[in-house]
């Protein structure tokens, strides 16, 4: 098993995951020696729906997928980076998505039923998990809202802002297929407004990966979407534990 001591020794942690970041001292020791480093690579997949889970991942770098499958069919429903963590389900152990590492990253994971029984105990962990936990299901409904009421550039600008505050990255690598498959739009149609976007210098193309070049634009061009759903994170977003200092 690695040696996990340095994710509670003071002064010396560097903790990417805003929930884990957040936590005070005594509970990050109480979670701390139930967390183990992992290495999230390209297309792993973290949970299946209708499957128990084993573990939940908090994310520390990276971007996942959360998704909805049903007949060969599969439609993107949220993103989850470092500010966030997969899998923990407060009402029970049962998976309802799909969640696959898109970019690959790292993450710590916990046991299912150690996190429960820590929750259990320790009402600051539980309440920070469960704040981020309203967040992803408004963005999980108001997605699912978006794909009925909005065209398809306001989803498509909504998106690419969405992936780069959920990854903290300005370049995303995705490909045309990639975002016409989740979004369920045509790939042509994808391409057509990409091309646009680039031709009014708000994002630049290269094989592979879309760079957002004119952020404060790109959000204009995003539907009312964007704005409900990361205010509802900004407003879940825990605030750091003060420290002791530290010689």
């Amino acid at each position: 098993m690695a040696d996990r001591s340095d994710i509670v020794r003071p002064g010396t942690r560097v903790l990417k995951n805003a929930i884990l970041a957040s936590l005070s001292l005594q509970d990050l020791a109480a979670i701390g020696s139930f967390l183990e480093p992992i290495a999230l690579r390209e297309r792993m997949v973290l949970q299946e729906p209708r499957r128990n889970l084993d573990y939940v991942y908090f994310m520390e770098s990276g971007l996942v997928s959360l998704r909805i499958v049903a007949e060969g069919s599969v439609l993107e429903t949220a993103l989850i980076g470092n500010r966030g963590v997969v899998g923990a389900l407060l009402g029970g152990y049962l998976s309802t998505h799909q969640s696959v590492v898109l970019f690959p990253g790292r993450a710590h994971r916990i046991r299912s039923e150690d996190l429960g029984r820590i929750i259990g105990e320790r009402s600051e962990i539980r309440e920070h998990i469960f704040r981020y936990d309203q967040a992803l299901s408004l963005h999980s409904a108001q997605t699912g809202l978006c794909g009925v009421r909005h065209d398809r550039e306001k989803r498509l600008a909504s998106w690419l802002c969405l992936a780069s505050d959920a990854a903290d990255l300005h370049a995303l690598p995705v490909t045309h297929d990639y975002i016409s498959s989740v979004l369920g739009l045509r790939r042509a149609g994808v391409t057509e407004t990409l091309i646009r976007f680039e031709e009014q210098g708000l994002i630049r193309k290269a094989r592979g990966v879309l760079q957002v070049t004119h952020r404060e634009c790109l959000e204009q061009k995003a539907c009312c979407c964007y704005k409900l759903i990361s205010g509802a994170y900004a407003s879940a977003r825990p605030v750091t534990a003060t420290r002791e200092p530290t010689g």
